[in-house]
């Protein structure tokens, strides 16, 4: 490749492991793939699991969607095989392609990608960081394929203050070879929406999360059974899905609490303007969709004090230790009980989204950064 073709930015592949289920870092890559596109930037997306409601045109709207067939990593030979095949496949892809700029997202994308777009010679390559490392704990060959990948990547992008210093300190990344991009959140995020009807003369607190252990759901449970003890019955609304569900369902039964399951919505915008409290329950979080959706749409937030979570909320809504039901069980009573604040709170969150959460701003920066690493390997 000719350094005048490497050096204006025309294509760019993003990686990712899978589209589906549908989480934060599902929705910013879909985000930044259509930004791309309009700005006339040919970008491919390479979903490395088959599958997903996002590969389908109405989601990203003209952007090419390339599947490349990993399972799951398994001692199986016909697991063995298959990755292997996809592998080669991901290899012939990318030398076809010929991306410029390669940008790796989650775990399995940012050990998988690197190597390849190193043999099909990729003049840069970047990896994301967008969640707290909870998954490395006790696992020290997570964290050294990690480092070692890290090592031949050009740089990494986090989405939080609070992730790029875990990155620092856990992965030894050198500060010139880290950036901060906080997410974006589309214009219509911002618009108005009729509330959805619920049915229940009680409160409504909205948690929108996977049902994964570690977005917490069993702590909110366990404080909307105080807030009922307390004579604060509330409506709990979930929208999200996930393997934990039958032990929540267990575990509000149990409790005597009402609690809607509602599984997978697209449409969470209605439900969040319903809530009288949106909550998000995390033990780990990135830069959390959840929240800035709620701060788009203004409503007065809890969320723990855990990942990118403050730099959102601080002085803007809520925050309280995670694993700790008393604790947010307070914070939804004061939300609740003082409405005048509640209300403060919400409107400094929605005007603060609106001026640091921008999708238009965040992809203006991770071109500036594609750029400056194109430019730095033509002077190289």
């Amino acid at each position: 490749m000719a350094d005048s073709d490497r050096a204006s930015l025309r294509r760019v592949a993003l990686l990712i492991p899978q589209l589906m289920p549908l989480g934060g870092t599902e929705v910013q890559v879909s985000l930044l793939a259509r930004e791309l596109h309009a700005r006339n930037i040919d970008v491919k997306v390479l979903v490395l699991r088959r599958g997903g409601r996002h590969t389908e045109p109405s989601h990203l709207e003209g952007v090419e969607v390339h599947q490349l067939g990993f399972v799951p990593v398994s001692p199986r030979p016909s697991a063995l095989t298959r990755n292997l095949r996809a592998c080669i496949s991901l290899l012939r892809l990318l030398r076809r392609l010929r991306p410029q700029v390669l940008h790796a997202f989650l775990y399995f994308g940012y050990v998988v990608g690197p190597p390849a777009a190193r043999l099909a010679r990729v003049p840069v390559v970047v990896a994301g960081r967008r969640s707290q490392g909870f998954f490395k704990r006790n696992r020290g060959w997570v964290l050294a394929l990690e480092r070692g990948m890290t090592r031949i990547t050009d740089h990494v992008v986090a989405n939080a203050v609070a992730i790029a210093e875990e990155t620092r300190a856990v992965e030894r990344v050198p500060a010139h070879k880290l950036s901060v991009i906080y997410n974006g959140l589309p214009e219509s995020a911002f618009d108005p929406v009729e509330p959805e009807h619920v049915d229940t003369s009680l409160p409504v607190i909205v948690c929108v999360a996977n049902l994964l252990e570690v977005k917490g759901h069993r702590f909110l449970i366990e404080a909307a059974a105080l807030l009922s003890q307390q004579g604060r019955a509330c409506t709990v609304v979930l929208i999200g899905e996930g393997p934990e569900r039958g032990r929540l369902e267990t575990q509000a039964a149990a409790l005597g609490v009402d609690v809607r399951f509602l599984g997978f919505r697209a449409d969470t915008a209605g439900f969040l303007a319903r809530a009288d409290v949106v909550v998000l329950p995390s033990l780990s979080e990135g830069l959390s969709n959840a929240v800035m959706e709620a701060m788009a749409a203004g409503r007065p937030t809890v969320a723990t004090s855990v990942g990118g979570t403050p730099e959102l909320l601080e002085d803007r809504g809520l925050l309280v230790p995670p694993a700790d039901p008393a604790a947010l069980a307070e914070a939804i009573t004061h939300l609740l009980t003082q409405p005048q604040h509640a209300t403060t709170l919400a409107t400094a969150a929605r005007a603060w989204a609106r001026k640091n959460l921008d999708t238009t701003a965040m992809t203006t920066q991770h071109i500036n950064l594609y750029h400056q690493l194109l430019e730095t390997r033509c002077v190289e």
